[in-house]
């Protein structure tokens, strides 16, 4: 009995140790219990400033410090500094003159107000200022450059208009707060590619949403009954968390199934609507209605418009047979195709985009034929694995196609290298030519499937 109880105060611990937290620094039980030299503290402080001195980056995270010790010490040209799991009661003034500032992690401190010196750091594209005692969010936060935007676990109570100004936002956490509703200036974040708004006090979700490009949506722990019915234009999203709400519509046996369904039921309930605008009188078409088969294949996500197609000949009054208005095989067939090749090119337009933290034109082909950020995604998945790349400049703001094939040719044989079976290798011609994006597709894929080193929080791109 004794081995067991044992047995069980370790598991967590070790459970505990082993959780990924995303975006903070690792928190590891076992170095709470060590005692250190107040000596060799003060040391290994001295040598942690010494080396921000060379390397630019500060890291004094998990130090209990009161006070900012680096006043002795020129820190103005650091681009990444860690000040989490600290007990500093502001952010440092002297941290707001960082001008080259990248990254900043204040997770886990005391701080209850972000001073408006902030904004001399319009470099800093990373801001973690999560677990403090924030109240309210100030509105000149969002003049800053800012892609990621943790602010979780604090106690706000509402969020600024002027969020809507923050047009480069490609990550944005506000859970665990207490925020009852969302602005509709959201809805301008047009680079927002994960919104994590769980465990609030959320009743509505706004419309405005529905114009995003989101990846990820959690709402999950909140008091929300009702997706909206424009959310269906979320053709992008591939992961929606919505468990602890007391959901109406869609039921909430349909909400269990997944994101499919979810879908299908906003896709049905749209039509719904648009038949009801139409006036259109469907028991006065008798038994004549669609088979199931028909409507599972035409109520997809990315093809919502074609289960109207049928429904158009009733509006007008054409009461032929349902065999007539259903596509031909061939054209199913068609249909079926390109929808799958549509959503293959937007998975990679979506792996490319999260990965470099970057906005792609809806051309996607044209946008990797010379072969830039192809190569930025091989460094990007193991740093120098592609030595030279051609980058357009002001003078030359295209790039010959010799050195577009150069570019092409060094990211195929980078992802030889780095273990790319050769049968998902795509060729020169698939991305120079814009003919294959579909096959350079499966070598993104397999590019990123590949076991790597992890990647820096933010793309040097």
């Amino acid at each position: 009995m004794k081995m067991a109880a044992s047995q069980g105060t370790v598991g967590p611990a070790v459970a505990l140790q082993s959780h990924h937290y995303p975006n903070v620094a690792h928190w590891n039980p076992g170095v709470m219990h060590q005692q250190q030299h107040p000596l060799h503290t003060a040391r290994s402080l001295e040598r942690a400033l010494e080396d921000a001195v060379c390397s630019g980056m500060l890291n004094i995270s998990g130090r209990k410090l009161r006070d900012y010790p680096g006043l002795n010490y020129d820190l103005t040209d650091t681009t990444q500094a860690d000040l989490s799991k600290n007990r500093f009661c502001e952010i440092p003034p002297e941290v707001c003159i960082f001008a080259p500032l990248e990254s900043l992690n204040l997770y886990h401190n005391c701080i209850k107000v972000v001073p408006e010196a902030i904004i001399n750091l319009q470099m800093l594209t990373y801001l973690n200022i999560s677990r403090n005692q924030l109240s309210v969010l100030p509105k000149f936060l969002f003049s800053l450059p800012l892609k990621v935007l943790v602010v979780s676990n604090n106690k706000l109570l509402s969020i600024p208009e002027e969020i809507g100004k923050a047009k480069d936002l490609m990550e944005l956490d506000i859970s665990c707060n207490e925020i009852q509703v969302l602005p509709a200036q959201m809805g301008k974040l047009l680079a927002l590619r994960e919104l994590n708004i769980r465990r609030n006090c959320l009743q509505v979700l706004p419309d405005e949403l529905s114009d995003l490009p989101l990846i990820r949506l959690d709402f999950s722990c909140n008091k929300i009954t009702e997706i909206p019915i424009s959310y269906r234009k979320l053709k992008q999203l591939q992961h929606i968390i919505l468990d602890n709400n007391p959901m109406q519509s869609p039921p909430a046996q349909i909400c269990l199934k997944g994101k499919i369904h979810i879908f299908k039921y906003l896709n049905l309930q749209a039509c719904h609507l648009d038949k009801k605008t139409d006036s259109l009188d469907l028991p006065s078409l008798g038994k004549r209605c669609l088979p199931q088969q028909l409507t599972d294949r035409y109520l997809q996500p990315c093809l919502s418009f074609s289960c109207l197609c049928p429904f158009v000949t009733f509006s007008r009054g054409n009461r032929q047979d349902l065999s007539s208005t259903e596509p031909s095989f061939t054209m199913r067939r068609k249909m079926e195709h390109l929808r799958e090749e549509m959503e293959q090119i937007r998975l990679l337009q979506q792996n490319l985009e999260s990965r470099l933290k970057v906005l792609l034109p809806d051309d996607v082909g044209a946008a990797l034929m010379d072969g830039v950020v192809l190569c930025h995604l091989a460094n990007h998945i193991r740093p120098r694995s592609v030595a030279s790349i051609h980058v357009p400049s002001p003078a030359v703001p295209k790039l010959s196609m010799a050195k577009c094939r150069r570019n092409v040719e060094n990211f195929l044989d980078a992802c030889k290298k780095l273990g790319v079976p050769q049968d998902k290798l795509c060729l020169p011609h698939h991305i120079l030519e814009e003919r294959g994006l579909v096959k350079v597709g499966v070598t993104v894929q397999a590019l990123l499937d590949l076991p790597s080193s992890k990647p820096n929080q933010l793309s040097t791109m």
